[in-house]
């Protein structure tokens, strides 16, 4: 059995697209009760497009985020799946030597017509909540 091409790079995120997706996520920030985060989206060569760090906001997380969204980029698939990996032990703890690689929840690639456009990575509190930022912000893209 062989496995599946991971998806193909496509033209980098428009700053309206990236617009959106910030917006989502700020939205449901604050919808769950102004949760300080900071956001960062990546286009397709993980080039940081918009950048934002909302009020209390802790200062590891600027780094952090930038991290998860690049990592979601150049992997091309969730922050989680490597997360997963590392958790299994053995062999994927292989993840723990590759410099710049973040292993934990909270960044997505973003996807226009199947291609991978960029990525979102979102910092600031547990690993699930800062992935239910992300997940609301990338259902903005494809809506």
């Amino acid at each position: 059995m062989s496995t599946p091409l991971p998806p193909r790079y496509g033209a980098p995120i428009t700053l309206e697209e990236a617009q959106r997706v910030m917006a989502a996520a700020v939205a449901e920030c604050q919808r769950q009760g102004d949760w300080p985060m900071v956001i960062a989206i990546v286009d397709s060569g993980s080039h940081l497009k918009l950048f934002q760090a909302l009020d209390g906001a802790q200062h590891a997380s600027l780094a952090v985020a930038q991290a998860k969204a690049v990592t979601a980029n150049n992997f091309r698939r969730p922050t989680k799946l490597l997360e997963e990996v590392v958790a299994g032990g053995g062999i994927g703890l292989r993840m723990l030597s590759m410099d710049g690689v973040c292993t934990v929840d909270g960044g997505l690639p973003l996807f226009r017509k199947g291609e991978v456009i960029g990525a979102i990575g979102v910092s600031g509190m547990n690993a699930l909540q800062d992935a239910v930022i992300a997940a609301a912000a990338v259902a903005a893209l494809a809506g």
